[in-house]
């Protein structure tokens, strides 16, 4: 197969995986139809078979998808940061994420994703995205594993406050869980 036709097909895949976040993230991956991945991407349905095998494999996809940008933005917010304190480090890449999880379709896709994590291949994916996003915590702050892992933890907290606006909710429970948490609306 020549460069350029694997190049095209690395970009579709690339598009109908975009397309899959945004529809799964509002359905998941058992009540989503491959048609409405298909139809948000502009393709046919055979195609995105084509491309992904079936459903499993484009909901795969679309949770690997979402961990990379997340590992990503964690690896570039450590590069781009000036601080060598791994606090300090840890804050910068706090801020990144603040920023990402503004995409409601992305945590909104992790969630599916864990719900989904009853099957295999779903809930390898998870793990391998939450390893790479570990790694590059890790790696881009120079923290130890209890501050990664109260990181990654209130990441998940992050996840629940924005997923469910507890910002909005005027109950004392609701300020417990948000406080010291802020996210731009």
């Amino acid at each position: 197969m020549s460069s350029s036709i694997r190049s095209t097909a690395d970009a579709q895949r690339e598009r109908v995986t975009a397309a899959a976040v945004r529809v799964f993230a509002h359905r998941g991956l058992y009540a989503t139809p491959v048609a409405d991945v298909a139809a948000e991407a502009s393709v046919s349905p055979a195609y995105v078979f084509r491309l992904f095998g079936d459903k499993e494999g484009l909901f795969v996809a679309a949770v690997r998808s979402t961990y990379a940008r997340v590992a990503d933005a964690m690896t570039q917010a450590g590069e781009q940061s000036s601080a060598t304190d791994p606090r300090d480090l840890l804050a910068a890449m706090t801020d990144a994420y603040v920023a990402l999880i503004a995409d409601r379709d992305l945590i909104l896709m992790q969630a599916h994703a864990q719900a989904a994590s009853d099957a295999p291949a779903v809930r390898g994916a998870v793990r391998e995205g939450l390893a790479a996003v570990v790694a590059a915590v890790s790696d881009g702050s120079g923290a130890g594993p209890a501050d990664v892992q109260r990181f990654i933890a209130y990441g998940q907290l992050c996840h629940l406050i924005v997923q469910t606006d507890l910002d909005s909710v005027p109950a004392s429970w609701a300020a417990t869980l948000t406080a010291g948490i802020s996210h731009p609306s």
